[in-house]
């Protein structure tokens, strides 16, 4: 190994160590999922999804929030009401994001001639399937084990569709890629006069002081002892928090920090400037952020800090260093956005 000379030395050989052992944890968990799939199927005729093997990865295979959010009646309830008042009667619509089939069965409810859903995860898929077929509309959903960027009409679609609809958001509305995928299916698979449900959105913010909320995602010291080496490891961009567990402050009133035409507006990367009156003096360590998701039809639904019954959490995008804020002056920022991701600088 070379002689290291210099702190730059060190930092370079420690990130190196770093990659090196996060590939090995790696390669160690691919390889317990390859042995747990054989045993499985080394025993094909007993097949289920009881056998202990089977529910281990299944565990992962399928994120524990599908179940509060199947249990948040306030969303299932806007969703069921804005089908009703927008989807086209008698027309073809793309579900992006089957889950568990609900908003395919929703729309055809609500109208549609007939729905193509599409999941990426093939396990969720499959429980589509099944749970379609079991409420009697396997006739009128055909649910698509793939991305809906993976979609092409004359192939999977027969034409382009009447309407498109999602709910792929996170508690920053971007986080599991609705812009990406809105604007892949507006230019390729979508009528030139379909509809688009949700049809706009938009992120609001405060100014927030909260140093618990804000070591959810770094780490200085650790009873005296320097830890911050996990941070290389720590989220970039926004991450989730459920704000009323946590001692805070907000130092600003909410403030727009970013809109989106879903039908218009080109749904890549970009950023903006943003002034923000600051209320209170106190240390910025950054905003919390929620989402108001025009659904259309009048119908709204949104996760702010207030709605502690919603199954969203609200978004921490943090400051890189925290900021002193003087009252009665004006916090200027620039919010970045990639494609899934938020950030300050």
């Amino acid at each position: 190994m070379p002689q290291l000379t210099s702190v730059t030395d060190l930092t370079t050989e420690g990130d190196m160590r770093l990659a090196l052992a996060g590939l090995r944890a790696r390669a160690q968990e691919l390889s317990r999922v390859a042995e747990a799939t054989a045993q499985v199927l080394a025993t094909p005729d007993g097949l289920s999804t009881a056998l202990p093997a089977f529910r281990e990865f299944a565990r992962e295979a399928v994120p524990r929030w599908h179940f509060a959010m199947l249990n948040d009646s306030e969303r299932n309830d806007a969703l069921a009401t804005a089908l009703e008042r927008v989807v086209p009667q008698h027309g073809t619509v793309l579900d992006i994001g089957a889950g568990t089939g609900l908003l395919a069965m929703m729309a055809v409810r609500a109208g549609a001639a007939h729905v193509y859903s599409c999941e990426a995860n093939p396990l969720m898929a499959e429980v589509a399937r099944q749970v379609v077929a079991s409420e009697g509309f396997a006739d009128r959903v055909t649910v698509l084990a793939c991305r809906s960027d993976e979609l092409a009409v004359g192939r999977e679609l027969p034409r382009r569709v009447d309407a498109v609809i999602s709910e792929i958001v996170d508690c920053g509305l971007i986080g599991e890629g609705i812009l990406p995928s809105i604007l892949h299916a507006r230019r390729e698979l979508l009528a030139p006069d379909g509809i688009m449900l949700p049809c706009r959105a938009r992120l609001l913010g405060q100014l927030l002081q909260s140093e618990n909320a804000v070591n959810l995602n770094r780490v200085g010291s650790a009873s005296g002892f320097d830890v911050s080496r996990l941070n290389s490891f720590a989220t970039p961009g926004h991450f989730p928090i459920r704000l009323h567990t946590w001692p805070h402050r907000t130092l600003s009133e909410p403030v727009e920090l970013a809109s989106f035409d879903f039908a218009t507006d080109p749904l890549g990367p970009g950023e903006r400037k943003i002034e923000v009156p600051v209320r209170e003096s106190g240390t910025v360590h950054g905003l919390v952020a929620w989402f108001e998701l025009d659904l259309g039809g009048g119908v709204t639904l949104r996760n702010s800090p207030e709605n502690v019954g919603s199954h969203w959490m609200q978004a921490l995008i943090p400051l890189a260093e925290p900021i002193e804020a003087k009252a009665d002056s004006t916090m200027m920022l620039n919010l970045t956005w990639s494609e899934t991701s938020l950030s300050l600088a």
